[in-house]
């Protein structure tokens, strides 16, 4: 008796739904993630609500040792890794 491996991968991709499913919902009711002492809230994606906001952002400008143009390579560097990534699972 063979397995087919479309059964495997529908088989797996379902588990791992369920774990995913099951373990936000875990993390949500248990409220695991959230600092008492800051009030970000859910959707407060606005970095001025970061402590310490203006020891990163002075004026404007990053104050990161990195330079820019190598946020700008990783950028593109994530965007073709993706999609080659993309191209790989469609072919599948």
């Amino acid at each position: 008796m063979t397995i087919n491996k479309r059964f495997i991968y529908k088989v797996i991709t379902l588990t791992v739904i369920v774990i995913t499913f099951v373990l936000s919902i875990y993390i949500i009711i248990n409220k695991l993630g959230i600092v008492d002492k800051y009030d970000f809230g859910a959707g407060a994606y606005y970095y001025t609500d970061i402590p310490d906001y203006d020891k990163i952002i002075k004026d404007g400008e990053n104050v990161s040792s990195i330079n820019k143009s190598i946020y700008y390579i990783l950028f593109i560097c994530w965007g073709w890794l993706m999609w080659k990534i993309w191209i790989w699972v469609d072919k599948r």
